[in-house]
């Protein structure tokens, strides 16, 4: 049976300066951070919907007809800000429908959650994405922190699985790949911790899941690719299965 995922964030711009001499110029170029994930789910039972972060200021669903299309929802990488502040609010001062409310009560009736790490995911860099005390955070399995929660790890680390007989886990045996950060937060009561970040980097919780109402979430606070997966971690045999395994877990039934 295939189920229908709605992947959002993952993208940005950037505005160069280029100073030749006398001369300068600039130039603008478009990302896209989720290709290997787009990739791995390819060929499987999750139909994979890409929303960059640009989009979704303004296509995310604003009613629960349009969230209930789909099974899960991954948050990746995009700040609250652009789910509050869409054109009709920031231009033109009109009421529209809280879309983090929307998510948040699309979980409670059987929705499945997903948040990963990034610059802007869970309070990020200088805070800024500013998940912390949204309803969203109300869904996760974990809190956020009030400040910039980075983790970098340069030299990279390896994750610890400390629930390595769980669902989320299966057929991930042997190491992992480093990763080269995380985001910092705090499992709730009742959340189970399935891996976290080696003890010399604090042993913070890297992969958590929970349940909400019907539905159920997971945080995972690495990323979904580069920078802070390395490209070992990317290219590694079981990172489909990591997906697979966590959109399976939030769809089940």
């Amino acid at each position: 049976m295939t189920k229908r995922v709605l992947l959002v964030g993952e993208s940005w711009i950037s505005s160069a300066t280029h100073y030749k001499g006398f001369d300068q110029f600039g130039s603008v170029t478009f990302h896209l951070g989720a290709e290997p994930l787009v990739k791995a789910l390819k060929g499987t039972e999750f139909d994979l919907t890409y929303m960059p972060a640009h989009e979704a200021v303004d296509r995310f669903p604003y009613d629960m007809a349009g969230l209930s299309t789909y099974d899960a929802i991954i948050l990746s990488d995009i700040g609250a800000n652009s789910l509050l502040l869409p054109p009709k609010v920031w231009l033109e001062m009109q009421t529209v429908p809280n879309r983090l409310k929307l998510i948040r009560d699309w979980t409670l009736e059987g929705g499945g959650l997903l948040m990963c790490g990034g610059y802007f995911s869970f309070q990020g860099i200088d805070g800024k994405a500013r998940w912390r005390r949204t309803p969203v955070e109300e869904v996760l399995p974990v809190t956020c922190l009030p400040y910039d929660d980075r983790i970098e790890i340069p030299d990279g680390a390896q994750g610890v699985k400390t629930a390595p007989g769980h669902t989320l886990l299966e057929g991930l045996d042997g190491e992992w790949p480093l990763l080269l950060g995380a985001n910092e937060v705090v499992a709730k009561d009742g959340a189970e911790i399935v891996a976290t970040l080696p003890e010399d980097e604090g042993g913070h919780p890297l992969l958590v899941c929970g349940s909400y109402g019907k539905g159920r979430s997971v945080a995972w606070t690495s990323d979904i690719g580069p920078h802070w997966l390395s490209p070992a971690f990317c290219e590694w045999a079981g990172y489909p299965r990591l997906w697979t395994n966590i959109l399976g877990w939030l769809t089940h039934e």
